[in-house]
């Protein structure tokens, strides 16, 4: 394959709907146009025509866009046909288009590659079409937006002339040590490298910020059988995603449920009940919620709050507390709230987070959501942000 193709490739949806897309980039475009339209349509106005077969005879009609490089969105002669949205139909163009000498379907994304490749797109700009298209909230979307809009690297570019503005006064410094001039006795130096800093720190937060609009957080319930696991992950979930019972060992698999708080996607994954267990399929389901607690950003210590009046996660079951991986943020949550009495909110124990809540009644669950959302550094009010 080779950059010289015309590439051609459906630009809708597979299936059947109301308009289907075809789009054709490349050298060939010319030709495509005059083949299958009898004539090269007017730049950038929208035509209807037929669009026609090898002997003439009309495959459909629609509306045919023409935008001669490199004023198109990959720098090269594009051509748009937009016709009627049957499988058939598009099927039957496409096949006509191909049987041009030096057209050939485009590899995926490589209408953005070409864009990237003729300067039509920087690489920040090419990754951000594919986080618009699979945004999985409204916020997601504004911010792959924004980068695609070059926010991103605006404010990259920004901090190289920064950079490198400093940068000239310190080999100053050293190239010419004998001068009267001293180019870094000026306070104006050390504010403009502070300022660079507070540049950086702001840059490395909305990324954060994009990172965790783009990917998400997971995170993990684990605690012993019976303690409120899978009630936790309805009540997050808002529908009862698991099935809760006062049978031990209820759930044997792994559960996920993707949900949003606030914008911030969340994978929430309700495990088997950790014990000693004698049945096959029940250890199985054990071992499998060990390997999602290894791979956890956060996770949920679920503890029946009738069965202890301990908080600290290590005098409560040291056992898995020990097992756990190094530096793994744990955040124990006390259930039952509503049969204990306990005071409903949020505390710190030795380090850990301590959500006292009820999952059946979802008293505290939105103080849980909340410092979810705080513990991973998400802020729904930052404006502007790029993924």
């Amino acid at each position: 394959m080779s950059h010289n193709d015309t590439i051609v490739a459906q630009a809708t949806p597979p299936g059947r709907g109301g308009v289907g897309i075809l789009r054709i980039s490349g050298l060939k475009a010319r030709d495509v146009a005059q083949e299958v339209l009898g004539k090269l349509p007017k730049p950038r106005y929208a035509d209807y025509l037929p669009f026609k077969d090898v002997d003439g005879s009309a495959l459909d009609q629609g509306i045919a866009l023409w935008f001669p490089g490199p004023n198109s969105f990959t720098g090269e002669d594009v051509l748009e046909l937009q016709g009627h949205g049957g499988p058939v139909i598009l099927d039957l163009l496409l096949k006509r288009i191909l049987t041009l000498p030096g057209v050939r379907i485009a590899r995926p994304g490589e209408f953005s590659e070409r864009a990237f490749l003729n300067d039509k797109l920087d690489l920040a700009q090419a990754e951000a079409i594919a986080d618009l298209i699979d945004a999985s909230s409204e916020q997601a979307a504004r911010s792959a937006l924004n980068s695609l809009q070059g926010a991103f690297s605006a404010r990259v570019n920004h901090l190289v002339e920064a950079l490198t503005h400093l940068r000239i006064y310190v080999e100053a410094a050293i190239d010419f040590p004998d001068e009267e001039i001293d180019f870094l006795s000026d306070g104006k130096i050390e504010a403009q490298l502070n300022g660079v800093i507070a540049d950086l720190d702001a840059v490395r937060t909305e990324a954060r910020q994009g990172s965790l609009l783009r990917e998400g957080m997971k995170v993990v319930i684990a605690g012993r059988p019976n303690a409120g696991k899978s009630s936790l992950l309805n009540a997050l979930a808002g529908r009862e995603a698991a099935i809760v019972t006062d049978i031990a060992g209820t759930t044997r698999d792994v559960l996920r449920e993707h949900i949003h708080i606030d914008g911030m996607p969340l994978h929430i994954i309700d495990t088997a009940g950790l014990r000693d267990a004698s049945d096959e399929v029940e250890r199985i389901g054990i071992e499998r919620a060990w390997q999602e607690i290894e791979q956890a950003d956060r996770v949920l210590f679920m503890v029946d709050g009738t069965t202890t009046d301990a908080v600290d996660p290590a005098d409560i079951w040291p056992d898995f507390i020990a097992r756990l991986p190094k530096n793994l943020p744990i955040t124990v949550v006390r259930n039952k709230a509503d049969i204990t009495g306990e005071t409903l909110g949020i505390s710190e124990v030795n380090g850990h987070s301590l959500v006292r809540l009820s999952a059946r009644t979802g008293e505290g669950i939105d103080v849980l959501r909340n410092h979810l959302k705080q513990s991973m550094g998400f802020d729904t009010n930052m404006e502007g942000g790029f993924l």
